[in-house]
């Protein structure tokens, strides 16, 4: 574990083992959440989509959109 310190104008240094793990370069941005008191950081994606392309991938049946529109008629 790492730490980071505010300074008076309010920045932080990413430390360079969270830089390294995250290959983050200078100018690369940043999206911050903040849970309760915990805050998750990671880096921006150049493209949502691309991004969580795949995440449903094997919820469904293979013929599960087929049976879907079916039901319409």
């Amino acid at each position: 574990m790492t730490e980071a310190k505010l300074s008076s104008k309010n920045q932080i240094v990413v430390p360079r083992e969270a830089r390294e793990a995250l290959k983050l370069k200078a100018g690369d941005k940043l999206l911050m959440v903040v849970r309760g008191d915990v805050l998750l950081m990671t880096r921006k994606p150049r493209s949502f989509a691309k991004r969580i392309e795949g995440v449903a991938r094997g919820l469904y049946p293979l013929d599960y959109l087929v049976r879907e529109r079916k039901s319409w008629e």
